[in-house]
């Protein structure tokens, strides 16, 4: 069937065709980097890596355009200051000093994460002259105004204004967002450059006076640099979609390109029901949480939702994630180790299993990236994989270990080389938990059932799971 996505433009799941056969381009809005990232920061990143992977294991040479807003993003949308300038007065350092810092900050944190690293990650600072360049041409068509050194896009002069949200600039309330502007034609009139008030710490010299550019510019000249008119793929978060995405589409058509012929948006992540953000003050910085829990675990809890829908973060939910991703990776791990002394051949029960898991999962997939539904084809498929790995034979072991790495880490991005090489246990170890379940034999040879259960439990309880089969008691670690 092939892939399918929710087209915000379009407001219905439709079928994803690359514009070029083979090849196909992505821009991703990254983050504006004046702070540490917070997990809310993750989801779009982890989302678009999935989609990312999934053309790559198709045979796709992506292009995978991410920016990085180092300049031009005010505390309100065309008012107050430069968020990055206003942290660099607070931290006493030069603007792209912090501009640097927390750019790094985010890219360590989407490396823990196992987060791809973009194709390209265009830093808006280093795109003023294509910036100028659109401006310029937006002026010529008389879709953009010159005052007091600022340019301005005039909105009632696109007509399809609105097209990608649904808000029509009829129905836009002036004044209703931010204080309005008296050098603005019109209340909902966005800006494409700004000119810098005196102390302004971020100004370029440039055609209409000393300022910087407006937000929504940055992207749209960006994308069109490095993808050309007409890519397959534009995508961020639902917040953007207005009015960010709407300017950007704006900015684009009406001097005279083809944009983006797709459109995707991630929901937000809340904590305890209110979103993340970083104005708010209600987040979970990742560097914190990835230091505290095992990233991949992290990385398989913001899947267990559907990108589309918002996500109420609680510890209880990661602590649960924690446990349904070791189940996972321990059985991979187990179908590893299986595999190396197994007999010659074929299981045919494992082998109808595993068809069924990767038919599920890649139709999971390609109806528009459900992951959760994909994680469940996994979840579905342990139970079997448990009961039938004593007899496997290496062949289908062989089979069950290429799903989990192409399905699992291929493109669901869960088992990097590292959690697999991790020692969850060792000589002292297993001989201390042989031990305990060695007295748990001899209470229930001598029927003192209450022991041998407390035993059990308490091992459990720490992340040990006992199973007793026909050859004797089998554990398992469970806890991260």
């Amino acid at each position: 069937m092939g892939l399918v996505i929710y087209d915000t433009m379009q407001r219905k799941k439709v079928p994803f065709e690359p514009a070029t056969p083979g090849h196909v381009g992505i821009y991703v809005c990254g983050p504006t980097v004046y702070a540490d990232p917070h997990l809310g920061h993750a989801r779009g990143p982890i989302v678009y890596d999935v989609l990312r992977r999934y053309f790559l294991h198709k045979g796709y040479k992506v292009r995978f355009v991410s920016n990085i807003t180092d300049v031009g993003h005010l505390t309100e949308d065309d008012e107050g200051e430069d968020k990055v300038a206003k942290r660099a007065k607070l931290e006493k350092l030069e603007p792209m000093e912090v501009a640097e810092k927390y750019t790094w900050s985010y890219f360590d944190a989407m490396a823990a994460l196992n987060v791809l690293r973009p194709s390209i990650a265009p830093r808006a600072s280093g795109h003023i002259p294509e910036m100028w360049e659109l401006t310029q041409k937006l002026l010529e068509r008389g879709v953009a105004y010159v005052r007091e050194g600022s340019v301005y896009f005039r909105v009632r002069a696109f007509p399809e204004y609105g097209k990608l949200s649904g808000k029509r600039p009829e129905e836009l309330r002036a004044g209703a967002r931010v204080e309005v502007r008296e050098e603005k034609e019109d209340p909902l009139d966005f800006a494409l450059w700004k000119a810098a008030e005196p102390g302004h710490l971020m100004r370029w010299k440039s055609p209409w006076g000393e300022g910087y550019p407006g937000w929504h510019i940055e992207c749209t000249a960006m994308s069109l640099k490095y993808l050309g008119e007409g890519f397959d793929l534009h995508a961020g978060g639902i917040d953007l979609q207005f009015p960010h995405h709407e300017c950007e589409i704006a900015q684009a058509e009406a001097a005279g390109y083809r944009f983006a012929r797709h459109w995707m948006h991630h929901n937000h992540v809340l904590l305890e029901g209110e979103k993340m953000a970083k104005s708010t003050g209600n987040l979970v910085l990742l560097h914190d949480l990835l230091r505290a829990h095992e990233p991949m675990a992290v990385r398989f809890y913001l899947l267990q939702t559907h990108y589309r829908s918002p996500m109420d973060f609680t510890f209880a939910g990661l602590e649960a994630a924690k446990k349904g991703y070791a189940r996972l990776l321990n059985a991979y791990r187990e179908v590893r180790a299986r595999k190396k002394t197994a007999p010659k051949g074929t299981t045919p029960e494992l082998e109808r299993a595993l068809e069924a898991l990767e038919k599920g999962f890649m139709a999971a997939i390609e109806d528009d990236l459900s992951t959760p539904e994909a994680l469940a084809q996994f979840f579905t498929f342990l139970p079997e994989l448990h009961r039938l790995l004593p007899e496997a034979r290496e062949e289908s072991l062989r089979r069950a270990e290429e799903a989990f790495h192409t399905l699992g880490e291929g493109i669901l991005g869960l088992f990097p080389e590292r959690v697999l090489e991790e020692k969850l246990s060792g000589p002292l170890l297993e001989g201390l938990i042989g031990l305990l379940l060695e007295l748990r034999e001899e209470a229930r040879r001598a029927k003192d059932y209450a022991k041998s259960d407390l035993i059990r439990d308490r091992l459990k309880a720490l992340g040990v799971i006992v199973e007793d089969t026909k050859e004797g008691p089998r554990w398992r670690i469970e806890a991260l």
